[in-house]
């Protein structure tokens, strides 16, 4: 089969690989029909290997090597293991990508995403950017029918959207603000307008990024310097400051940003990884009772199924997705586009084209 295989920095290449094999225990085999490429793997190309064990072998996984990318991806189950009963052949389902244990104190909480042995398929495994895949048959969903392959195929990053909402507290009649408007971010806004949110503002440098949100959702988008981001928000929030203000970009000084930009017990939620070691403002988080929080990945269980119904019900995928490609073409027209901001929203893969 064909699959984009990852070999280190700047070095991915479409090639002819072996099929993953018949499912194990509590497996199933998919045959991909849609793909996503995601931020993580734009920054493993051009930065990596961060994530993927190329030189070092996984801790969990014991993966070590070339590795097929991919961590958004759906399609149609074409062989069970023993023990699967939840999915049958030719079902479409779409994947989350995370594996979690299900024995650990979080894993038992419920709180899957912080698993001890957490693991992600395309990154400290082989994923979804090939022809076929292998993964565990719990880490998938049934796509609805009114649910297009193309939407089901960023079912993964809507939840981690939804996750991210969740972890916030944010609910509809609040007020909220998204700084880096990327992959992410544009999806918390997507999410947001779903769930009947009215005052979004959306702030980004990038005025394609911009014209991606206000089109997803966004009520407002501002994109200027520092004090007339703060007059902006401002204006829109009747001069109290956003309910809850994401930070999706992890840029520096954006979380600095944020708490000129949240009122009093207001909340920042931190999703975008920054680099180096940000200044946290304690002093005005104490004084102002300012909740940080963060999130990371999802829940399979509780997010994935929102994300599907979201993606069923509205028109999202058709407002994220910018282009769709064959799999041959994932390094110039995908990954470098993407490098390069030639496409502002999510770059579908064809992996059978």
């Amino acid at each position: 089969m064909r699959a984009a295989v990852y070999y280190g920095n700047q070095d991915v290449r479409v090639i002819s690989v072996p099929e993953p094999g018949d499912p194990g225990s509590g497996e199933v085999l998919i045959r991909v029909r849609r793909a996503s490429l995601c931020g993580t793997d734009v920054s493993e190309y051009l930065h990596g290997p961060l994530m993927v064990p190329v030189h070092r072998a996984d801790p969990v996984t014991g993966h070590q090597g070339p590795t097929i990318l991919g961590h958004e991806f759906m399609g149609e189950v074409v062989a069970c293991g023993p023990d699967v009963e939840t999915f049958r052949v030719g079902q479409r389902v779409t994947c989350g990508a995370g594996v979690w244990c299900g024995v650990c104190s979080w894993c038992r909480a419920g709180r899957t995403n912080l698993c001890a042995r957490y693991y992600t398929l395309g990154l400290q495994t082989h994923g979804g950017l090939a022809e076929f895949v292998r993964v565990p048959a719990r880490t998938c969903r049934e796509v609805p029918p009114a649910c297009s392959d193309d939407a089901a195929a960023i079912a993964q990053p809507t939840a981690v959207a939804v996750h991210a909402l969740r972890r916030s507290g944010w609910s509809p009649g609040m007020r909220l603000v998204v700084i880096g408007t990327g992959g992410i971010g544009s999806l918390v806004i997507g999410v947001a307008r779903a769930w009947g949110g009215e005052t979004i503002v959306a702030v980004d440098v990038d005025p394609s990024r911009l014209e991606l949100a206000e089109w997803v959702g966004a009520s407002h988008r501002l994109q200027a310097g520092r004090d007339e981001v703060r007059r902006g928000v401002l204006e829109a929030t009747r001069g109290e400051g956003a309910d809850v203000v994401v930070d999706g970009s992890g840029a520096e000084g954006v979380l600095e940003q944020a708490v000129e930009l949240v009122r009093r017990g207001g909340t920042i939620l931190q999703v975008g990884l920054p680099h180096g070691s940000p200044r946290v403002p304690v002093r005005e988080l104490v004084l102002r009772e300012i909740q940080l929080v963060t999130a990371v990945a999802h829940v399979c269980d509780q997010d994935l199924p929102e994300a599907l119904g979201i993606l069923a019900s509205t028109d999202l995928a058709d407002r994220v997705v910018a282009r769709r490609i064959p799999l041959g073409e994932v390094v110039p027209a995908g990954l470098l586009a993407l490098v390069r901001r030639e496409a502002a929203g999510k770059v579908l893969v064809d992996p059978s084209r």
